[in-house]
């Protein structure tokens, strides 16, 4: 098994590997919503240099329940049945927020998406995250439109 960010902070950190099947699909869509938010803001920064109001808003487009529910749309036939169990179990959670500017389908689909980013990151499967992060930005247009953004360039 790889080594991903997780391991090597717990790792450093002194503590035990985590059992992320122990962990309720809202803790996963916990974490999995700051791995997928750093995953996105290092690629938006990989473009090159911008203002923060710039990285705020390209960021954001990508990270929204609206997008994440379009990723999942694209992704979910790419899925292992382990992936789609996890995903839908976080789909199916019982949460009581909302995100605002949200439909409760796009909330609820992002939330699944959230817990297999999640699921991913904690069992250290950082290719596979990465995969399927790739995969479905390919599809989705918000990314495709990134490259018309202009940058700073020092």
């Amino acid at each position: 098994m790889e080594k991903g960010i997780n391991g090597y902070i717990l790792e450093k950190s002194g503590m035990a590997p985590i059992d992320a099947r122990s962990y309720s699909s809202l803790a996963l869509a916990y974490i999995g919503d700051g791995i997928y938010d750093l995953v996105i803001r290092s690629m938006i920064m990989g473009k090159g240099n911008a203002h923060v109001n710039d990285l705020h808003r390209r960021v954001s487009r990508l990270v929204k329940a609206h997008a994440q529910s379009e990723m999942i749309g694209i992704l979910q036939p790419e899925l292992t049945q382990e992936e789609l169990a996890v995903y839908k179990r976080g789909r199916n959670a019982k949460s009581y927020t909302m995100a605002k500017n949200a439909t409760v389908g796009d909330y609820r689909r992002a939330t699944g998406f959230e817990a297999l980013m999640g699921y991913l990151y904690l069992k250290n499967e950082t290719d596979r995250m990465m995969e399927l992060i790739l995969k479905g930005l390919d599809g989705m247009k918000a990314w495709r439109d990134e490259n018309e953004i202009p940058r700073i360039h020092h």
